[in-house]
């Protein structure tokens, strides 16, 4: 049965973000290093020089990809990746979740909705048999957490302590019990798949 499942990564402190995070350093001042599990290494918005992941991190983005039929994102998220570049970097349906859907970029590959409700209404018709992917920021996450609609939450924990910045869980004031389902663990990251308790 088709799942609706969600992945971040964070510091060991809780962030998803450095200080600062906008256009251009969508990860923030420092937080280059949460996602040097993505691109196999170290890099930074200087000199990118990015690569592919490789061992246990193939390995869990692989698995995360493998039945994705939609995914859906925030429009922080969006704009905090500067768009990535004016296209979908998905090879499925893409859908933003904004206050603005009149600011859809034409023929980008995006799908601009005005809510979470109706971006996994779209998101569920055309991912057929295949799971749909939420993919943050962290207020989306917790949107979903809070309505009940998450089967599996994927949590990316990078050996870093940025101190300051975004957290995944500021604010949020519901008890969810996790089951672990699998880890995987680099020098990058230790990624936990949780399934979301009812």
């Amino acid at each position: 049965m088709p799942k609706v499942r969600a992945g971040i990564t964070t510091s060991v402190d809780g962030y998803i973000t450095g200080p600062n995070d906008g256009p251009e350093r969508g990860l923030g001042e420092g937080g280059e290093r949460l996602h040097y599990w993505v691109f196999g290494g170290p890099w930074t918005y200087a000199e990118p020089g990015r690569d592919e992941p490789t061992g246990a991190d193939k390995e869990y983005i692989d698995g995360e990809m493998a039945d994705q039929g939609a995914v859906i994102g925030g429009r922080g998220t969006f704009d905090a990746a500067d768009r990535w570049g004016g296209s979908n970097p998905w090879p499925v349906p893409f859908f933003i979740v904004t206050h603005r859907p009149q600011d859809e970029p034409a023929n980008a590959g995006f799908t601009f909705v005005d809510g979470l409700d109706t971006a996994l209404d779209q998101a569920r018709s055309v991912a057929g048999d295949k799971d749909v992917y939420l993919m943050g920021g962290a207020d989306l996450i917790r949107q979903a957490l809070r309505a009940g609609y998450l089967d599996e939450i994927s949590i990316s924990v990078a050996p870093v302590v940025l101190g300051a910045g975004k957290r995944l869980f500021d604010g949020f004031d519901k008890s969810i019990d996790l089951e672990v389902i699998r880890t995987f663990s680099s020098p990058f990251a230790t990624h936990i798949r949780y399934r979301v308790a009812r």
